[in-house]
C-alpha cells in the first residue's frame, strides 16, 4: 500500500501541477511592518499629518472576482471595537490599484461606480493614523478584499461594522499590508 501511496504521489507531481500564485497587496507608501510616513497621518485630533491615502497595488485576485474593497482599520484603537479608517467598495474587478491621495472624496481618482463610506471619523474617506499621545505604537492593517459580487448594496453613511459583515459574507480572498505609528 505504501508504494501505490509513493506512485500516486509522483504520478500527480509528474503532471507539472503548477502551485497557484497567492493574492498580493504591494504599496511603494508603505511597508509591512514598517512605521507609517507623516503624510499617510490625520490633520487633526492633535496630529500633523498630511492625511493623504497610500498608492495601493494588487495581484493575483482569486479567480471569480467580480469586484473588490479596500479598507485600513486599527485594531488596537482603545475603543473596544478597534476604528475604522478608510473603507472602500464596489471597486470594479478591473482595478488593479488606487494611486496616492484616493481616499480624498474631492479628488475623483477613484473608478466610477466606487464609494467609500465613512470611516470612524464620522465621513466618508480617508482618515490617517492619529493613536493617543504615549501609547505603544498602533497597527493600521491596509486590506485589500476580492469579492464574489459586483456591488455591495451599501452607500456613504454605512458603518464600518455593516460594510465588515458584507465584506465577510462576500469574500474570496483578502491582502493586507500593516504599517505601524505612534506618537
Amino acid at each position: 500500500m505504501h508504494n501505490r501511496s509513493a506512485l500516486l504521489l509522483a504520478a500527480i507531481l509528474a503532471m507539472g501541477a503548477a502551485p497557484a500564485t497567492a493574492f498580493e497587496l504591494t504599496s511603494p507608501d508603505i511597508k509591512d511592518g514598517a512605521p507609517l510616513g507623516e503624510r499617510h497621518v490625520f490633520a487633526g485630533f492633535g496630529c500633523t499629518g498630511e492625511n493623504v491615502s497610500p498608492a495601493l497595488a494588487w495581484k493575483d485576485a482569486p479567480a471569480g472576482t467580480r469586484s473588490f474593497a479596500v479598507t485600513a482599520y486599527d485594531p488596537d484603537a482603545p475603543t473596544g471595537s478597534g476604528w475604522w479608517h478608510w473603507i472602500v467598495f464596489n471597486l470594479p474587478a478591473t482595478t488593479l490599484r488606487l494611486s496616492a491621495g484616493a481616499g480624498n472624496p474631492n479628488t475623483g481618482l477613484l473608478p466610477a461606480g466606487a464609494l467609500q463610506s465613512r470611516s470612524d471619523f464620522g465621513t466618508p474617506g480617508y482618515g490617517g493614523a492619529c493613536p493617543p499621545v504615549g501609547d505603544a505604537p498602533h497597527r493600521y492593517v491596509f486590506t485589500v478584499h476580492a469579492l464574489k459580487t459586483d456591488s455591495l448594496p451599501l452607500d456613504a453613511n454605512s458603518s464600518g461594522a455593516m460594510v465588515g459583515f458584507l465584506l465577510n459574507a462576500n469574500r474570496l480572498e483578502k491582502a493586507t499590508l500593516t504599517a505601524r505609528y505612534g506618537r
